[in-house]
Formats: C-alpha cells, sequence, structure tokens
C-alpha cells in the first residue's frame, strides 16, 4: 500500500514539472514573438527617399530641435542634442530633455566627432543644413534628413511637421502615441476656439509679426499663410490678414512700418524681446505707428520674447495657448 502511494505522488509531481515546462516554453516562445515584432524592418521616408530600418533605433541624435521635440513627444529621450542652450531658451514644452542628454556642438556646425563619441544608430537632422556633411554623418550611423521648410508647391509648414512626426512615429512603433499627440492638439484648438468666440475676439483678422533692430532701423518681419505659426492661428478660428505677392520659404516677408497701413482694420500681434523693442524704442511718437488704428484702438498684443512660432505638435500647443491668452486675458 506504502508503494502505490509513493507512485502516486511521483505521477503527480513529473505531471506538474510537465505543465511548469509548457508554461515556460510557452512564455519564451511568446517572447521570442515579441522580439520578432520589435526587430520588424520599417521603411519610411526623408526628403531623399525611403529608408529600411531592420531594428528599432535605440540611441538617436538629434541636429534641430523640432525632431528632439518629436521624440520628446513620442516618449523617446535623445542620447545627443545639437544647441541645447538655444533649445532651453526657446522651447518650452514638457517633458523636458534628460539630463542625461549630451551637447553635440551647435545646430549651424555639430561636432562629427562628439556625435560618433554617443555611437548612436540614428541621427536626425534638417536636410538644408548639413547638406555638406550628410556623407560624414551617414559614415557615423544611419541619417534622416527632413525639410521643415517646404517649397512653393509642396504645401506648407504645418503640413510638412505632423507629417515628418507621423513618420518618425512609425519608425519607432509609436503610432498610436503620435495620434494621441495629433488629438490632444486637436481638441487643444477646438477649446481655443471656443473660448475666443466665447470672449468675442473672433471677430477681426490678424496681422502676426517678429520684430527687431537692425543696423538701428526696426525691421518688421510679418508671416504670411505658408507659415506653421499662421497655420496655428487659422487653427484657432482666426484669420491672417496680411497678404503679399511672392514666396517665401522661411514664411514671412521682411518689411516696414508703412506697410502696416494696409492692414490697419486687424489685430496686431508682435513678438520683441526686452531689451529690442522697437515699438517702445524706435517708433513710439512715429506717426506712421502712432497713428495707426490698431494702435489708436489699443488692439496690439505682445506675446512672450521666447515665442517659438516653429517647433513640432507641442510647441504648437504652446503657441495656441499664448495666442488665446493673449485676446482674452
Amino acid at each position: 500500500m506504502k508503494k502505490w502511494y509513493l507512485l502516486i505522488i511521483i505521477i503527480i509531481q513529473a505531471g506538474l514539472l510537465a505543465a511548469c515546462g509548457n508554461d515556460a516554453d510557452q512564455d519564451e516562445q511568446a517572447g521570442q514573438e515579441d522580439d520578432s515584432s520589435g526587430s520588424e524592418a520599417v521603411t519610411i521616408e526623408d526628403a531623399y527617399g525611403e529608408q529600411t530600418f531592420d531594428q528599432t533605433p535605440e540611441r538617436v541624435v538629434v541636429l534641430e530641435w523640432v525632431y528632439a521635440e518629436d521624440l520628446l513627444a513620442l516618449g523617446i529621450q535623445p542620447v545627443g542634442m545639437a544647441d541645447m542652450e538655444g533649445y532651453h531658451n526657446w522651447v518650452n514644452i514638457e517633458p523636458e530633455l534628460g539630463k542625461d542628454v549630451q551637447d553635440v556642438g551647435t545646430r549651424q556646425e555639430p561636432s562629427l566627432e562628439a556625435i560618433a563619441e554617443l555611437n548612436p544608430d540614428l541621427i536626425i537632422t534638417a536636410g538644408y543644413r548639413h547638406e555638406a556633411i550628410m556623407d560624414s554623418l551617414k559614415e557615423i550611423a544611419p541619417t534622416l534628413a527632413y525639410n521643415p521648410y517646404p517649397a512653393e508647391g509642396e504645401g506648407n509648414q504645418y503640413e510638412e511637421m505632423t507629417a515628418t512626426f507621423q513618420e518618425l512615429a512609425k519608425l519607432f512603433g509609436k503610432q498610436d502615441k503620435a495620434d494621441q499627440v495629433l488629438s490632444d492638439l486637436n481638441s487643444t484648438y477646438q477649446q481655443a476656439e471656443q473660448e475666443i468666440a466665447d470672449a468675442g475676439m473672433d471677430d477681426k483678422p490678424f496681422v502676426l509679426s517678429q520684430a527687431y533692430s537692425s543696423d538701428n532701423s526696426p525691421v518688421i518681419r510679418l508671416f504670411k499663410d505658408n507659415a506653421m505659426a499662421v497655420q496655428i492661428m487659422e487653427n484657432i478660428g482666426l484669420e491672417n490678414a496680411y497678404q503679399s505677392d511672392g514666396f517665401q520659404v522661411y514664411g514671412y516677408d521682411e518689411t516696414s512700418v508703412e506697410t502696416l497701413q494696409n492692414f490697419q482694420d486687424a489685430r496686431f500681434f508682435y513678438i520683441v524681446q526686452e531689451n529690442d523693442n522697437i515699438f517702445d524704442d524706435q517708433l513710439k511718437g512715429n506717426p506712421a505707428w502712432e497713428n495707426l488704428q490698431f494702435v489708436e484702438q489699443d488692439e496690439t498684443y505682445r506675446l512672450p520674447g521666447d515665442t517659438w512660432t516653429f517647433g513640432g505638435p507641442l510647441s504648437a500647443e504652446v503657441f495656441a495657448e499664448q495666442i488665446k491668452e493673449a485676446l482674452i486675458e
């Protein structure tokens, strides 16, 4: 009787071990399947055509701020970035860059040595900046280059921004995250548009300006319809009054105060630096400025000096909020 009892115990234990083994095999198989899906080749397009990646990049160096923004919006920290001080001065988004991110020089002249030392498996940059060193960058790591300033007939800056953001999301397997970011952005637009309408401030078109002095003369940039900033303002229900002949790839004309005579019935938004406010320092008392209808009716709206009129979807959200607050507060 005792032998039969021991035999039954042995059979039960063997069954349990076999079951555990099957579970382990299944877990390992599932893990292999996950790894397989993570290593699936992905083909995306940059300014030069299609590139295929067999593995999802993990160590990314970015040489243009907007692409660092794109990564952060997708929940990815780069290992290196160009001109981090300038980024912190101009780009005001959450999440912030990680403390471990290394500076690799300026955006105009990044350090190839500093980039190589980070052993990246991907470099992202703007093609127009680094055409001359593109071959050197590609010797370090696969390089994607985009063009944030489309040429005439190739769409506006906002369309390019969202298209590039979605391409990068595809590379990193973050399409759902990108959809959520863009959906949140659209919700911000809708909310801002409603608040502006409720405040009765949607009844006039706008002119958007960035102004500064050059050789002691005031220079006024007026933004055109292909500019990302103008597209954002139109997404919150406003209309750009400034129209001019000719295409400008960066999205603005540089003009003088006399040009504003043509848009006096608009609301005037302007960005100046604290130490270079041409409207207070150079144009105050000048009839060409003082007699403008929007000046006389106190319909000028100063935006923060570090207002970033370029950038990615998170900067777009910040800019939309800044415009709304300037109008209704």
